[in-house]
This record gives C-alpha cells, sequence and structure tokens, in this order.
C-alpha cells in the first residue's frame, strides 16, 4: 500500500495554536505537502491529535454523512428519491473505481487511521510533564487503538469481499509512513487486527483511567463498539458478555422525550457522539439535510416499513408524509449543528436481543427488548424473536447506518433498483483508483468494476 492521498497529505498538527476551551472538539488537524509528522512531546499535541481523528470521523465522507447514508440507500428500509443527484451511482449500483463517493470516504477514513497511528506510535517516555500527565497519554493511545479497530473495520465493511464470495479485506497500516508500500490483508486477517486493536484499546484505558463522556470515547463505548464488530462475527457469546456490562449504565430514551433528543447534545441514552454544533458544522452537506423535506430530502423511508409502526409509537412523530414520500427527522436542524449519534443505548440493547437469543436467556432478550418498546409508547411484549427482532432493529435504528450491515450479515435479501445490476460483487464498493494507479502500488481492485 501507499496510499497516495496521503502522500500529499502528512499530518503536522499546529498545536501552539490551539485554544482550550468548548471549542477543542472542533480542532482540525492541519496538513502540509511533504512535511515529515515530529514526535508528540506533550499531552496537549496528544489531545490536540486526537481531537483531529473526531475531525476526519465528523467529516461528510465519514460519519458526517455518507457512511451511514451507504448502508441506507442499499437496504430494504430507505431509498435515494434522485433529488438533487445525490447517492444514484451508490443505490442503482453504477460505481466505477473513479467514484468520488467510494474514493471520498477511503480517502478520509485512512485519514483517520493516520492520525491514529500517530497517536499510537507516540513515545510516552518522550512526553513532556508529569507521571500523571503520561498515565493520560496512555489512556489517549488506548482510545486510538479502539478508534483504529473501528476504522478498520468499517473500511472492511465497505470495501471488503466478505459478501461478495472473495477473501481479500483491506489494507491495514500500523504506523505512520505515506511512503510504505502494502497489500491488503485478508479478511481474517482484518478481524483478528480490528479484535487486537479493540482489546489492546480497552486494557490501556482500563489500566489509566481517566474522565471520558459521550464526548469522548469511554472504556463503555469501546465495549458498545465492541458488541457491534462481534454482532457481525456471529460471536454471540462475547455480545452478550459486553452488552451485560453496560446495559444499566444508561436510559433508554424516555417516549415523552424521544422527539426531542434528536436535537439535544449528551443524552442520557448516549454512549458516544461527535461533538458538532456551529464550529463543526457540515451545513448543506450534513446527514441532517440529506434526510429532511426542507433540505435535499435524497434519501426517503419505505412505505413499508413505515406502516409497521403502531399509531402509538412515538418514533412516528418524527416521520413526515409529503406528497407520498416519508422523511425522518432524525438529524432535525437543516444549518447540521445536530451533534452525531455513534452509539445509542439502544442499538446496544438491540445487539443483546439479537445475542440472547442465539444461546443465550430468552428472559434477558425480552427485558432488552421490553426496555426498548416501553420507552417507545408501546404496550410490553409477552416473548421475542428473531423476526421481531429483525424489524425492531429497522424501526429503532432506521436513518442511522446499520440497515445494509444488518441484512448481509443475516443472509437476507438485499433488494436492488429495477434496471440495477445484479452482480453481487458490486456490494463491495471498489478500491479507488487513486489507490490502485500509484506506481508499485500492491493494492489489488475489488472485481466487477470498469469492465
Amino acid at each position: 500500500m501507499k496510499i497516495n492521498f496521503l502522500k500529499t497529505a502528512i499530518l503536522a498538527v499546529a498545536v501552539s495554536t490551539v485554544v482550550v476551551s468548548c471549542s477543542d472538539d472542533f480542532v482540525d488537524t492541519k496538513f502540509y505537502q511533504d512535511v515529515e509528522q515530529a514526535p508528540l512531546t506533550s499531552l496537549n499535541e496528544v489531545e490536540s491529535f486526537e481531537r483531529g481523528m473526531y475531525t476526519s470521523m465528523r467529516a461528510t465522507a465519514y460519519y458526517g454523512r455518507d457512511y451511514g447514508i451507504f448502508a441506507e440507500v442499499r437496504s430494504d428500509e430507505m431509498y435515494s428519491n434522485g433529488y438533487a443527484g445525490y447517492y444514484n451511482t451508490v443505490y442503482n449500483y453504477t460505481m466505477t473505481s473513479a467514484d468520488a463517493y467510494s474514493r471520498d470516504t477511503y480517502r478520509q477514513i485512512y485519514t483517520a487511521v493516520a492520525k491514529a497511528n500517530i497517536l499510537i506510535n507516540t513515545d510516552v517516555n518522550g512526553i513532556k510533564g508529569t507521571e500523571s500527565q503520561r498515565d493520560a497519554v496512555r489512556f489517549h493511545i488506548g482510545q486510538a487503538h479502539a478508534l483504529r479497530a473501528l476504522f478498520f473495520f468499517d473500511l472492511l465493511k465497505l470495501y471488503g469481499q466478505k459478501y461478495t464470495g472473495g477473501t481479500l479485506g483491506i489494507v491495514t497500516p500500523l504506523k505512520y509512513d505515506p511512503k510504505a508500500m502494502q497489500a491488503r490483508g485478508t479478511i481474517a486477517e482484518n478481524e483478528a487486527q480490528i479484535e487486537a486493536d479493540f482489546v489492546k484499546g480497552l486494557q490501556m484505558m482500563e489500566a489509566y483511567p481517566q474522565g471520558a463522556g459521550p464526548l469522548n470515547l469511554s472504556t463503555n463505548a469501546v465495549k458498545a463498539l465492541m458488541s457491534r464488530f462481534y454482532l457481525y462475527k456471529k460471536d454471540y457469546a462475547k455480545v452478550r458478555t459486553l452488552v451485560a456490562d453496560i446495559a444499566n449504565s444508561y436510559q433508554v430514551m424516555p417516549a415523552a422525550s424521544y422527539a426531542g433528543s434528536w436535537s439535544s447534545p449528551t443524552q442520557n441514552n448516549s454512549v458516544f457522539e461527535l461533538a458538532v454544533g456551529v464550529p463543526g458544522s457540515n451545513g448543506t452537506d450534513s446527514w441532517g439535510y440529506i434526510l429532511n423535506y426542507d433540505g435535499y430530502g435524497n434519501v426517503v423511508m419505505e412505505e413499508s416499513l413505515y406502516n409497521s409502526y403502531a399509531a402509538n409509537d412515538v418514533r412516528k412523530s418524527i416521520i413526515e408524509e409529503i406528497d407520498a414520500e416519508y422523511y425522518i427527522y432524525k438529524y432535525p436542524n437543516l444549518e447540521g449543528t445536530d451533534n452525531i449519534k455513534i452509539v445509542r443505548i439502544e442499538e446496544v440493547l438491540l445487539n443483546g436481543v439479537e445475542a440472547e437469543l442465539n444461546g443465550g436467556s430468552a428472559t434477558t432478550a425480552l427485558n432488552y427488548y421490553n426496555r426498548i418498546i416501553t420507552n417507545r409508547g408501546l404496550t410490553a411484549a409477552s416473548a421475542v424473536d428473531m423476526t421481531t427482532l429483525k424489524l425492531e432493529r429497522a424501526k429503532e435504528l432506521v436513518g442511522e447506518g446499520f440497515r445494509l450491515w444488518d441484512l448481509l450479515r443475516w443472509g437476507d435479501a438485499v433488494p436492488r433498483p429495477a434496471g440495477a445490476s445484479t452482480n453481487n460483487q458490486l456490494t463491495a464498493f471498489p478500491i479507488p483508483r487513486i489507490e490502485t494507479d500509484v506506481a508499485g502500488t500492491l493494492v489489488t481492485a475489488n472485481p466487477g468494476y470498469d469492465n
């Protein structure tokens, strides 16, 4: 691998200009042509670099919009109506290796990986300050391990061949070196690296605990993300353990507060979210703008899903029917200032329901399930099964970027629009040409494109 875009995006953080305030969450990392990154030597530099990771995550091409939308428009719960021309190539399976969606998301996630790698490879002994400050650095290095695991996991889902009959995954660089060449690993190798990063990150964060709330990756957030990863791997025993560890640490959003929670930051159901606000807003390029009717209104709910909600289900209150299309108002602020929800406790509980239904306790599964539906204005159920769980994940998590991955790991049908190619190889995004055209590259393309 020689990530072409990183060759011209060498990381150098201008930490001397950082103002320590509530706006720290919006500090971006600066990039300069062919300037090697100097070692980080202070806790302040480390913290600024960490904020740079969050900035990369918040970008439009990653969690700021596109990554989540990809999994919605290729699912049975939402679709792209073509308004304003967004997501047509993704929805219609007409991408090429030069496609901007594939290229920009690849670039953005690997930029986040590069930042994580610089943090991970920081020499703690070279950090100036007290031992408690060096312990804080160790905690931040643990966070970087866990976030790198998430970045690799997201790349693997999008570009790996797990669901297309192949064995190749992604490139997993473990240190920052813009001149390095590295080939794609196998899916098994990638999954082993993701697991190792999660485990290492959690161990370091627990060994050197620091205060961390929903706007700063906590040990509970790492466990929640690990439950997502192990669910993908169908390692249900580990999911059960992880969910049990944190299930009672958060409250499911009550029915009376549900609608307002989407525009209110750091609610009691938030395990991990990205701070946005005015300084970090993506504006018309935000997730909310693509969903809202008064924005681009490009990604809308399937009528069948809308009809599955009971009349008294509070989740129906944030869905609006206009001209026979159904718009969901998660992230309702058109300026794009709403915080981005990475993990809510509702997702974690649904992970737990599924894991308990696969070799665990039916009683525990029902308890998790009822914690959600009774806080949506519905009557407690007497039983829950996989059919019910699949529909509940759609109703609770719609618009948040999960559904395609759910359908694929269940082995359920993934719908394609009329006239779209039926080539299953196109399930994996193309490896961008900016990667495969680099002289001497070891990275092979995904089949099915540019033929």
